[in-house]
């Protein structure tokens, strides 16, 4: 349930009014401490209500599974201090449910966490369109993302969906392969340039992933060299780096927006109010340079035609330069932001497990860096589709870290989930985090670094393998489903697959902190995307042969 501040603060002028024309009071003073009063007492007696009496004795979700340990005004929420979906893994592996769990939020707002695949079918294939984005989330992202496909809701969203589609198909991405390995390339030689006289490198994996990242989705996505790489103070890079350094306010912000309305917290003198606002104009106008730019650069030369996205966008006609300034704000965060998270985790696990990283690197190296092979040849879809460990380990990581770690839906009208009623304004909580490695869809293993459960044992195993022996291809929920799913997974997967072989080609990795190989050890930070809290220093050290 919301607060109702509009709802109370009204209800408190009605009987000002009353006051006014049933006692003919005048006084502004009395009329103010009554105001006070009226409202008050309307604000105590609806938290007394929202908080107190109707999520435990009147709610109808209060009939499913409920996670015990719930602080009685403070919910569940402080255990989620960490970021990530840890309690929601445990929920799942452990209380007794058939696909709905509740959980309290801050001050006992009901969540219902959806895991059986049945559940998750509905919610994002059958039913996309019965749910959306909570508001709070989209004030909260807003700014940064744009109003893009992201955050759009109902037939915009299929429009914008349809519109972008063709720019995202996989026959586009495989044009994008040379720009992933240029960078790649790119990349790495900066990071063994930076090596010591026993060629050492030692550096955070996250911040050269991140400035990786912003450069690719400004070359495959706009046809621009940002030259992060080169360069880590680049404007956008410094305005990215500043927005992870306020993720903590973020969810303070989360939590005042339960309380306030979305102009009074706006307005809040918070360092991450500064920042997010310097951000938003800033990253708004490099968009509306970008599209000024590509647009006369196009006209300037009709005949040759880019491959990047934004070329593909203003060919087609379908959208106005103010709607593509989202859709390339939203491009540009979510676009470099989830794949960095994935490389990190990437160079993380293999520092973890040294027999994985060294078979991934042998199979590398025999695919991409044979002695009689140009070492400037740009490299091909079929190329990376040839390495099957390569690709395993990919998806092992997107499962066991999906850098999207949770998403909510907000019922738009009375519905039902596996047959239970869902009433209107229900969230509905989607963890990747957590149904990624529900041990009901995975087995007893699910928690476990295996790439080889995405390899094929023989022909007759490749359908089950190409789904990581899941029992449902709901299992794996790390760019979702239906209507609603990432539109970028196929960019995200091949951008991916480029950089770690190049990464692990060229080096091996190893943690500078061995204790943070103990995954309870480690720290995660939770924005948008999940990521280690202090970046991943690791050692590189380069590995000669190639």
């Amino acid at each position: 349930m919301r607060f109702r501040g509009y709802e109370i603060t009204g209800f408190s002028l009605l009987g000002c009014a009353l006051l006014v024309f049933a006692q003919g009071c005048r006084s502004r003073l009395v009329l103010l401490g009554a105001l006070v009063g009226f409202w008050l007492g309307g604000a105590a007696s609806y938290c007394a209500w929202a908080v107190l009496i109707y999520p435990h004795h009147v709610s109808p979700l209060r009939h499913l599974p409920t996670a015990e340990g719930a602080h009685w005004l403070f919910g569940h929420g402080p255990m989620f201090s960490r970021g990530t979906d840890e309690p929601t893994r445990e929920w799942i592996n452990t209380i007794p449910h058939k696909g709905l769990i509740r959980y309290f939020w801050w001050f006992n707002s009901e969540r219902v966490i959806v895991s059986s695949d049945k559940g998750l079918a509905e919610v994002l294939v059958t039913k996309s369109y019965q749910f959306k984005r909570p508001d709070i989330v989209r004030r909260l992202l807003s700014p940064i993302l744009g109003v893009g496909i992201l955050l759009t809701e109902g037939d915009v969203h299929k429009v914008q969906r349809r519109n972008l589609m063709p720019a995202f198909s996989f026959r586009h991405v495989k044009d994008l392969y040379p720009v992933f390995w240029r960078k790649a390339r790119q990349v790495v030689q900066a990071m063994a340039a930076t090596a010591d006289g026993d060629g050492i490198a030692t550096l955070d994996a996250l911040d050269w992933a991140s400035r990786c990242t912003l450069d690719i989705i400004g070359l495959a996505g706009l046809g621009v060299d940002f030259g992060s790489v080169q360069d880590p103070t680049s404007p956008l890079a410094t305005t990215y780096k500043s927005l992870m350094g306020t993720q903590g306010q973020a969810s303070l912000l989360g939590i005042l927006l339960i309380l306030l309305p979305a102009w009074v917290v706006s307005r809040i003198p918070l360092k991450r109010n500064n920042v997010v606002n310097n951000a938003k104009q800033t990253i708004r106008s490099v968009c509306k340079d970008l599209i000024r730019d590509k647009k006369r650069r196009m006209a300037a030369n009709r005949e040759h035609k880019d491959v990047d996205i934004l070329s593909v966008a203003l060919e087609s006609g379908l959208f106005s330069d103010e709607n593509l300034v989202d859709q390339l704000m939203t491009f540009l965060a979510a676009g470099h932001d989830t794949t960095a998270s994935a490389l990190t985790w990437a160079t993380y696990m293999l520092s973890c497990y040294p027999e994985v990283q060294t078979r991934l690197r042998d199979e590398v190296r025999e695919r991409l860096y044979r002695p009689d092979a140009d070492p400037d040849a740009d490299i091909t879809s079929v190329d990376i589709d040839k390495m099957p460990y390569l690709n395993a380990v990919c998806s092992e990581v997107l499962r066991l870290f999906p850098p999207v770690p949770r998403t909510s839906r907000e019922a738009v009208e009375d519905t039902t989930v596996e047959g239970f009623p869902i009433p209107r304004g229900s969230v509905i909580l989607l963890s990747p985090w957590a149904t990624n490695v529900d041990q009901n869809l995975w087995g007893s293993d699910a928690l476990d670094f295996k790439p080889e459960r995405w390899l094929a044992k023989d022909a007759a195993d490749s359908k089950s393998a190409s789904g990581g022996g899941a029992s449902s291809v709901y299992a794996f929920l790390t760019f979702l489903h239906g209507p609603r799913s990432c539109i970028g997974a196929n960019f995200a997967k091949s951008e991916l697959a480029c950089l770690l072989a190049a990464w692990v080609g060229r080096f091996e990795f190893d943690l500078v902190d061995a204790e943070m190989k103990d995954r309870e050890k480690l720290v995660v930070r939770y924005g948008v995307t999940a990521r280690p809290k202090e970046g991943l220093p690791v050692r590189a050290r380069v590995v000669p042969g190639f």
